[in-house]
């Protein structure tokens, strides 16, 4: 059975692994083909986003190991706070199995609980299968943003995906005084 939970420090090591593994496969899902950040550096990070309301990381467990990831962070400008930006990777091995929908679960119910009301992401013209469920879940495409990219040196396009949470589902927080 699938668990998804907080990301904790101590799953450095293995998210790291899966995303050189997602990064190396054949269908170029992911900017990073070579390396993910060292697992020292995502160790920090992780700590970091404990500490930060404004971001959050889950992971999908099967059987301790973990197969999947979802980081979400709220775009810092005061007249955007509403919006959430977020990357989503699935091991290769437990893909169409729900995953992807779970994270994606966990990420309305973490914007429900920090006054998010729009989730946003960036995926390749060419990731169909991940442009699907996006679609299925209820992103909607709002933009293609040419050459927006450098991998391996080449400039690629994303396509910008939002997902609105229904009404009073998420409200912006008050502005600073």
């Amino acid at each position: 059975m699938i668990a998804i939970r907080p990301a904790e420090p101590s799953d450095a090591p293995e998210l790291v692994s899966l995303a050189a593994s997602v990064g190396q496969e054949a269908g170029d899902w992911l900017l990073t083909t070579e390396t993910w950040r060292p697992v020292g550096d995502e160790r920090r990070y992780l700590k970091a986003v404990r500490r930060h309301a404004d971001a959050a990381v889950y992971v999908a467990v099967d059987g301790g190991r973990i197969v999947g990831r979802l980081s979400l962070a709220r775009d810092p400008h005061p007249a955007s706070t509403h919006v959430a930006d977020l990357g989503l990777m699935v091991a290769e091995s437990h893909r169409r199995r729900g995953i992807g929908t779970a994270l994606l679960e966990a990420a309305v119910a973490w914007a429900k609980g920090s006054g998010v009301s729009k989730l946003e992401l960036h995926v390749f013209p060419w990731n169909e299968p991940a442009i699907q469920l996006y679609e299925r879940f209820g992103f909607e495409r709002e933009g293609r943003r040419r050459g927006h990219y450098l991998r391996n040196g080449d400039a690629v396009d994303a396509l910008l995906m939002a997902y609105h949470l229904p009404s009073g589902s998420g409200s912006p927080p008050a502005p600073a005084p």
